[in-house]
């Protein structure tokens, strides 16, 4: 039944549910309903064989342990299961919070991908959602690195605590936020119970179980401010970066950052040999050398939208912030890796 997709016909909705008892995704399609009636398909085989058929109408019959799909001059009959053997999926309410589509787009682009993969660290495998102000703020770590985005034009959470959402789910919801293309007055509507959480755009709702447990304290780790600031282009960082890493074969060899008036020297060292790479950029405080894992300082470049990329450091062993040199809504804060 998990592998399966529940559709649901009344008067002229369809609805189409999928679940993996910790993740459900619902679609509502309008269409021209013959009869009602439930039924659960294949969802991999249902979904190749209408990716396959020509653009059109198609039609969809079911009986007891059949669903008959019909397009144009193709016919598939394929095996179906009783619906009632389908996991209950519960609803969560009605929207209480209203996100900017555009913004929570870019905030799940830049924040997402610092969450962590480590099921032995579950609360890391989850994204931070907290009232900040009169804004909602986004906060993931794998405790290598830091992301923070925080919302600007949405209304707060509701709820009166924070809430821990698998990363796995927003990054189904960052799929669906930037396909839908949508213009600024866009807006994703949040509703949330005491271990549930629903996201609803358009015609379609995720919602997805709650992590369970307190969320270390990540403002402690955000100086107030840095001595050392460089500001640099962003696709001229982040092509230079990724040229060096071309010698890096494995997680722990790392690139150093030399920081100096006029600019930053980018160098690695490596059993395959050595690269270095000079880059422009105004640099304001002490001389100074850091040394970063390359993959994760290339996701905090690449996450940042403006032109140029503002990074802030204070000594070789304290987190440096990777942010944009126009905005502040952003911030990527990245541990140093000990360099001899």
């Amino acid at each position: 039944m998990l592998s399966g997709l529940l559709l649901h016909c009344e008067g002229n909705l369809l609805t189409i549910t999928g679940t993996d008892l910790d993740l459900a995704i619902r679609v509502e399609l309008e269409v021209i309903g013959i009869a009602d009636g439930s039924t659960v398909v294949p969802a991999r085989l249902a979904t190749d064989i209408v990716r396959s058929l020509e653009p059109g109408a198609l039609t969809l019959d079911t009986n007891e342990d059949r669903v008959d799909i019909a397009a144009a001059r193709s016919h598939f009959g394929i095996r179906a299961y009783p619906p009632m053997e389908f996991p209950t999926v519960s609803a969560v309410g009605a929207p209480t919070t209203q996100l900017g589509t555009q913004a929570l787009a870019e905030g799940l682009r830049q924040v997402v991908r610092a969450s962590s993969s480590d099921d032995a660290r579950p609360l890391l495998t989850g994204v931070l959602l907290t009232n900040y102000g009169d804004t909602v703020r986004m906060v993931a770590t794998d405790s290598y690195r830091l992301a923070l985005r925080d919302l600007a034009g949405s209304s707060v959470l509701a709820a009166e605590r924070d809430i821990l959402v698998p990363a796995r789910a927003l990054a189904e919801l960052q799929r669906l936020t930037t396909a839908a293309g949508a213009g600024d007055d866009a807006s994703v509507g949040v509703a949330s119970s005491a271990n549930e959480i629903a996201f609803t755009t358009a015609n379609v709702t995720i919602s997805t179980r709650l992590l369970e447990g307190t969320y270390p304290d990540y403002r402690q780790l955000i100086p107030e401010s840095y001595p050392n600031q460089l500001v640099v282009g962003k696709e001229s960082l982040l092509a230079a970066v990724r040229r060096v890493r071309l010698l890096v074969r494995d997680n722990t060899t790392p690139v150093r950052l030399s920081m100096r008036a006029g600019g930053v020297d980018l160098a690695v060292k490596s059993q395959d040999g050595d690269a270095s790479e000079t880059v422009d950029g105004d640099y304001t405080g002490e001389d100074i050398t850091i040394a970063f894992n390359p993959s994760y300082l290339i996701d905090g470049i690449d996450a940042v939208l403006s032109d140029e990329v503002l990074i802030e450091s204070t000594d070789a062993s304290r987190p440096a912030t990777v942010r944009s040199a126009e905005q502040a809504d952003f911030r990527y804060l990245l541990m140093p890796v000990r360099v001899a």
